[in-house]
């Protein structure tokens, strides 16, 4: 994939934050390092916004996380953990995010998505046919859709250098 990365491009960063941090936990048994995704997802160009998608708990024990993100200069944008009487529960940010991506788009010369969620397709498409953006996906190889590699202009594979992006044990 040929992509063109320049100090002015305007470059926004979508997180979505429980499907990297499931990927981590499942793959390496550790936690994201937010901070250097994104620094190595700008890669030097012109931060317009990063946002980072979370569910809020009843115990609230992600305030210290929801800290982290904003120290590395990631906005975020929280919603609260549905738990239906069944005990069956629903936590998913990719309308929003979605959403946001598009509004944002007509300010962007690239849209950066945090994610190996084959759901994110149409968006990608959306944005390189209907808004002229570079997008590119940043992830854990292992755990990304075929799919959503293949429709996106650059591929960032965090499994090439895992340890550089994670927190805790990993290997």
């Amino acid at each position: 994939m040929s992509i063109i990365k320049h100090k002015d491009q305007r470059v926004g960063v979508f997180i979505d934050t429980q499907n990297l941090y499931h990927s981590a936990k499942n793959l390496y048994r550790a936690n994201v390092n937010f901070g250097q995704v994104v620094k190595d997802a700008v890669d030097g160009r012109a931060l317009i916004r990063a946002v980072a998608y979370v569910i809020t708990t009843e115990s609230g024990e992600e305030k210290a996380f929801f800290e982290a993100l904003a120290k590395a200069g990631i906005e975020t944008k929280t919603k609260d953990l549905i738990v239906f009487g069944s005990g069956a529960k629903k936590a998913d940010w990719d309308v929003g995010l979605a959403v946001d991506a598009i509004k944002l788009a007509p300010k962007l010369d690239a849209v950066i998505i945090v994610s190996g969620d084959g759901d994110f397709v149409p968006l990608v498409e959306y944005l390189k046919t209907n808004e002229g953006c570079q997008v590119e996906v940043i992830a854990f190889g292992k755990s990304t859709s075929q799919k959503l590699r293949e429709a996106t202009d650059d591929f960032i594979d965090l499994d090439e250098n895992p340890r550089k992006y994670l927190l805790g044990r990993g290997r």
